[in-house]
C-alpha cells in the first residue's frame, strides 16, 4: 500500500483512527521533548468539552519571519476547533514550554503559508487535492478549507 494511501486510511473521514491516534501521542511526546528537528513542535490546548489539556504534534512552518501552524486535515479538528475556544490561547513544547497565542490568518493570505507548509511537512500531503509545486493560484483556491494560525508570544 503507498504512503499517500496509508496515510488516508490512518485518518478516514479526516479523523484520527485508533492507530494515527496511538502513533500522534507517542509522536506529540518526542516533539515536546526537543528530539525531533525544531520545527516539529507538540501543541497544547485545553479541551473545549472537557478543559483537559489535549497534546497535538504538528508541524510549524516559518514564512517571512512569522511561523505558523497548519491544519492539514482541515477545519473540523479537534486542535482547531480547541483553539477556537480558547481564544487562541496554548502552549507549545520542543525541549522548552512557550506560552503562545494563536492568531487565525484570513484565507486570502494563506497561499505563501500553505506551500511553504507542504515543502516541510510530507506527511501532510495526502491530504492536500494539489501538488507541493503548484502554483500560487491553485494554493488559493484551496486556501479556505485548511486553517492557519499565526504563532504569537504570550504577553
Amino acid at each position: 500500500m503507498p504512503w499517500r494511501q496509508i496515510k488516508r486510511w490512518l485518518y478516514r473521514g479526516g479523523r484520527p483512527g485508533s492507530l494515527a491516534r496511538l502513533l500522534n501521542r507517542g509522536w506529540a511526546t518526542l516533539h515536546a521533548r526537543g528530539v525531533a528537528p525544531d520545527y516539529l513542535v507538540t501543541l497544547e490546548v485545553a479541551g473545549r468539552r472537557s478543559g483537559r489539556t489535549i497534546s497535538f504534534p504538528l508541524v510549524m512552518v516559518a514564512v517571512e519571519g512569522d511561523r505558523y501552524l497548519v491544519s492539514m486535515l482541515g477545519n473540523d479538528v479537534a486542535w482547531v476547533h480547541n483553539i477556537r475556544a480558547a481564544s487562541g490561547r496554548a502552549v507549545l513544547r520542543h525541549g522548552r514550554t512557550e506560552h503562545v497565542r494563536l492568531e487565525e490568518v484570513a484565507a486570502e493570505k494563506r497561499a505563501p503559508i500553505l506551500k511553504a507548509y507542504l515543502q516541510r511537512a510530507p506527511g501532510a500531503r495526502p491530504h492536500f487535492p494539489i501538488d507541493k509545486h503548484a502554483p500560487r493560484e491553485e494554493f488559493e483556491a484551496i486556501a479556505h478549507q485548511f486553517p492557519v494560525f499565526r504563532v504569537v508570544v504570550a504577553d
